[in-house]
């Protein structure tokens, strides 16, 4: 076990809701940023654990789209609660479970001692990039963050155990191809903006990871010597609403997991650290439960990580 506490968190919603048809997702409204809402759920995981940002010694951003290509996307979030400190800021991606995959390496250099107090953001601004034309993901996204402060203990508290892997056969099911070196923005054109906006083939997606994603598991739990019985609460990434069938397939039953894509929909990467914001918020999670957070990303990347709170 990488031992390592929970001791902060904080979340930020925009304050603008839409509504398709039962569906509610939040988006922001004029004046409402990635990096304004970033840096809310950070000041708000800082006063949770009752810490300033002076006494953290890493800050982590992990949002699947920075704010900016350079710097990255952590250095602004110093830039705005820990100006005048020297702490280390860098970002984590691997899109959707970018929270999971940073929380995964940090607690790797907080058992090493590297870090003893450390700072992970997750947000992304969906809203932005959507293609009206593509309804399936036009009306899956919100926008949102959420922040969790980690430290160093020496209870019988951390990650138990993780696996990443991914399936590049997926890598152009899920894709933004405009905006970088591979097609910059001085080639944007009016007559191919789809170019530049959010494109997903979810059927693709979706028939993948019903291949790949069941043998991962099994893998996981044949080295971890777990089963989806030892789980108190499974926080998954909201991908989509075939969440439940996912969560069957997968042994979990329902109850066992947080399903939210009615309420919130798909917040990219701060769908997994928001649910975990709210479970803590409403004493769901209790000292010594099982947490298994996971979920998929473009890629196809899959993440399972099992916490010990």
């Amino acid at each position: 076990m990488n031992k390592l506490e929970i001791i902060g968190w904080g979340s930020s919603l925009s304050a603008r809701r839409v509504q398709f048809g039962a569906q509610t997702r939040y988006r922001a409204a004029d004046g409402e940023t990635q990096l304004g809402m970033m840096c809310d759920a950070a000041r708000k995981a800082l006063a949770k654990a009752g810490i300033a940002a002076a006494d953290l010694d890493c800050i982590v951003s992990a949002a699947a789209v920075g704010v900016q290509p350079i710097p990255c996307t952590a250095a602004l979030i110093h830039e705005q609660i820990a100006q005048g400190t020297s702490i280390p800021a860098w970002d984590v991606n691997s899109t959707c479970t970018s929270f999971i995959t940073a929380l995964d390496t940090l607690s790797y250099q907080i058992a090493a001692g590297r870090y003893r107090t450390a700072l992970i953001v997750a947000g992304d601004l969906a809203s932005c990039v959507l293609n009206p034309a593509q309804r399936e993901s036009f009306e899956l996204f919100g926008d949102g963050a959420a922040a969790v402060v980690i430290r160093h203990t020496e209870a019988e508290k951390g990650v138990i155990a993780a696996v990443q892997q991914t399936w590049s056969q997926g890598a152009h099911s899920t894709e933004i191809r405009g905006g970088l070196t591979a097609l910059p923005p001085q080639r944007y054109t009016q007559s191919d903006p789809a170019e530049f906006l959010f494109d997903m083939k979810g059927r693709e997606v979706l028939k993948l990871s019903r291949q790949k994603i069941p043998a991962l598991f099994a893998e996981f739990w044949a080295q971890t010597r777990l089963s989806p019985a030892d789980i108190d609460l499974v926080i998954p990434h909201q991908a989509s609403k075939a969440l439940p069938l996912m969560m069957k397939t997968l042994g979990f039953k329902t109850g066992q997991y947080i399903d939210t894509v009615a309420q919130y929909g798909n917040m990219v990467s701060a769908s997994v650290p928001f649910a975990l914001c709210q479970a803590l918020d409403e004493g769901r999670l209790k000292t010594g439960n099982k947490i298994l957070l996971t979920g998929t990303a473009a890629g196809l990347t899959c993440n399972i990580l099992c916490l010990q709170i």
